[in-house]
């Protein structure tokens, strides 16, 4: 047998982010050696009542944990380093990220008390390491947070260029441009397979520079007298340090509210990403006595959060911050799909409480930090990959950056696109996905991590959307006289004052239910007369009111 034969495969194992955006996580293998690519969250659809976040089920892992040897980090945004608190629970590996990657992780595995065992170690742009099999440089890219890098890991069977999440940006605000010359580099030697960010491969051509936003904000802040509040993503530290930059050249002072927007800031001031100095900042205090042409806000709530500062200064919920006439609202983020009417209300109110409020349908206050189109070809061409796979997106986003792949004349047999759980199998001649693993989504409900799943779900849902009747009885073991009740209780149902006679009917029902068991027998079964009463309310309340409430019925023996 030869020996090429006998040498083990190089497999990519997507565990989250393939076919739906955020829950980034994938998996390499090569023989009894694996690495971890981010560890992501995703925010809970809509369905997913009472749920708080949702992460990538780590089974496959814990099932190779004798195989797993490092967790490597492409940058700091919450789809990317969300899950690895959960994941160190359960599995005491490296984190390998860039400073502020690493910054923003320890800050969110204190949280969670689980600092004192993690091993968290800092990397480099153009850093290479050594592990196992897998020679991984880190490449610096630009994105809408700092310190994002791509990964180049080279195996035994060929070149992998992981992207991450990235944006082709000329002009950053920081001045650390994406690094073309060490990509170039790769794609001149030879390179196995790109794995390239496909969140706007719908968009055509180039994505904005982040300075032009910069010079949006500028035109504002020189038509604007009153105060200025801005909500923005906390971790968009390139835009936070414009808006501290046009402050201090239009002599305003910046107060910082909300939770994340106050810790991110003090970790990129130490780190040194932020030129923002104490002359710079005021405090609640200070805000009373400075004049309103002197003041800027930035804050939490671009995207409506129902916690954040900015929501609760909408509806008057804050307990030290008021809108008030003549304020300037800017939201300087991107409407994220399904959130647009949480956000149109949210406006509402700001305009209620005179405020004049600016966001992305106004003016350009916002850039992606993701690359559109023309970038995305710049990157396939720059690699010359032999295999395609797009990664980070919904299925229609894979499939579009596909087609794109396709039109620089990539082979369509090179090019795949592969969801969760697919296990892509590299040969020596050629490439596969046939294989499958189980995979899929863990939710998350305050501290209970999976115990929340698809019959839960279902129960909440029916819940919501036709409300609960408890009907309780009480009844004399011996003589099976009632004791007490029935009562009928209800909560979004109906109201029972209002509709006192339903209750009433209700309440004739459950008689009748327990009258036709003793008809029959003389010993009650609990449990059969509870579904006896279940099933007749059950349609009682279709009959009358074409409404399946959630039936609980209680019926004690005493």
């Amino acid at each position: 047998m030869s020996d090429k034969a006998t040498e083990p495969t190089l497999k990519l194992v997507p565990l989250g982010g393939l076919g739906e955006i955020g829950l980034n996580m994938m998996a390499l293998e090569y023989g009894e050696s694996m690495i971890v690519i981010d560890a992501g969250l995703m925010f809970p659809e809509d369905d997913m009542l009472g749920i708080d976040i949702v992460i990538p089920d780590f089974s496959h892992l814990l099932q190779n944990r004798e195989r797993v040897k490092a967790l490597i980090i492409t940058h700091g945004h919450e789809d990317h380093i969300g899950a690895i608190p959960f994941l160190l629970r359960e599995l005491r590996i490296p984190v390998y990220g860039t400073a502020l990657t690493l910054a923003l992780i320890r800050e969110k595995l204190r949280e969670h008390n689980l600092l004192d065992r993690a091993q968290l170690v800092q990397i480099a742009p153009r850093q290479v390491l050594e592990m196992g099999p897998f020679q991984i440089e880190f490449i610096r890219v630009c994105h809408s947070i700092p310190d994002g890098v791509a990964l180049a890991i080279r195996t035994p069977a060929g070149v992998i260029i992981h992207s991450g999440d990235f944006k082709i940006d000329n002009t950053p605000v920081d001045g650390r441009r994406f690094d073309i010359a060490r990509m170039g580099s790769y794609g001149e030697e030879g390179v196995l397979a790109l794995l390239s960010d496909s969140t706007n491969a719908e968009r055509a051509g180039y994505t904005l520079s982040e300075k032009e936003v910069g010079k949006t904000i500028r035109e504002i802040f020189q038509e604007k007298e009153g105060r200025i509040i801005v909500a923005v993503f906390a971790s968009n530290v390139h835009r936070i340090q414009q808006l501290i930059h046009i402050a201090r050249e239009f002599g305003r002072k910046v107060l910082l509210s909300g939770k994340s927007m106050v810790t991110n800031v003090r970790i990129a001031r130490e780190l040194g990403y932020l030129d923002f100095t104490p002359d710079d900042e005021i405090t609640l205090q200070d805000l009373h006595y400075m004049p309103d042409d002197q003041v800027l806000m930035l804050t939490t709530g671009s995207q409506g959060e129902p916690m954040s500062a900015l929501s609760r200064m909408a509806f008057d919920d804050h307990k030290k911050l008021k809108i008030q006439q003549g304020d300037t609202i800017i939201l300087s983020s991107k409407f994220i799909p399904g959130n647009e009417r949480t956000i149109q209300n949210i406006i509402n109110h700001l305009c209620r409480h005179g405020a004049d409020v600016i966001h992305e349908q106004v003016k350009d206050i916002h850039v992606s930090g993701h690359a559109y189109q023309e970038e995305l070809k710049i990157l396939i061409n720059m690699v010359q990959p032999r295999y395609f796979i797009p990664i980070h997106g919904e299925y229609r986003h894979l499939v579009k950056h596909r087609q794109i792949a396709m039109s620089l004349g990539m082979p369509a047999a090179n090019c795949l696109v592969v969801e969760d759980g697919a296990v892509v199998c590299f040969s020596p001649e050629s490439v596969s996905a046939k294989e499958r693993i189980e995979t899929g989504r863990v939710l998350v409900d305050g501290k209970g991590v999976g115990d929340v799943g698809g019959l839960v779900l279902r129960d909440r849902r029916h819940l919501s959307e036709d409300g609960l009747v408890i009907a309780s009885l009480v009844i004399n073991k011996e003589t099976h006289e009632v004791l007490s009740g029935p009562d009928v209780f209800s909560r979004g149902f109906i109201h029972e004052e209002a509709k006192p006679e339903i209750i009433y009917e209700a309440q004739c029902v459950i008689f009748e239910a327990l009258d036709k068991m003793l008809e029959t027998e003389w010993e009650l079964d609990l449990a059969t007369l509870q579904e006896d009463i279940r099933r007749e309310l059950k349609r009682f309340f279709n009959r009358i009111l074409d409404r399946r409430p959630v039936i609980y019925p209680i019926v004690v023996e005493i």
